[in-house]
């Protein structure tokens, strides 16, 4: 016989900041139901629902293996504090480590393909897809470049 869990399920938002932060930002509702923290980059802008803050990243950065290899390690750090059930993201790079971590614990990974790409994959979403238990596009367009993906509308 199966063991029934009756805890509420602990949700883990993360997005790098800008755009995806904003769209991020309106799960909010979603966090306040259940049990949820939000993970961003630390930027000179404030992010007040922000609970954790990662170094800020991209391809483009010469500094981004060290930066990566430190977030890494705070993920896994916010991981084993936090132990979320779910983990939410629009993306892109400071996401990677939660998604990894959700295929290593077998937990469940939902992606959000950013709002700002209507007629082309982002290198996010094309790479985080295959293990996501759901993954939602904001434009019917989008549904072409990934086989598994949903249309959930703008979240805007």
């Amino acid at each position: 016989m199966a063991k029934k869990h009756n805890r509420t399920p602990k949700l883990c938002f993360v997005s790098s900041s800008g755009g995806h932060w904003e769209q991020l930002q309106k799960l909010k509702p979603l966090a306040d139901k259940y049990i949820g923290f939000f993970v961003t980059e630390k930027t000179q802008f404030p992010a007040p629902m922000g609970r954790y803050f990662m170094r800020q990243t991209d391809l483009k950065d010469k500094r981004m293996l060290p930066k990566m290899i430190w977030n890494s390690a705070y993920a896994i750090f916010i991981w084993l504090k936090e132990r979320p059930d779910f983990v939410i993201t629009t993306g892109t790079m400071v996401a990677y480590p939660f998604y990894l971590l959700t295929v290593l614990f077998r937990k469940k990974f939902i992606f959000i393909e950013t709002f700002g790409r209507a007629n082309m994959p982002t290198v996010a979403g094309k790479r985080m897809e295959k293990h996501s238990e759901l993954f939602i596009v904001q434009w019917e367009t989008q549904k072409k470049y990934y086989k598994n993906a949903v249309y959930g509308g703008c979240l805007y």
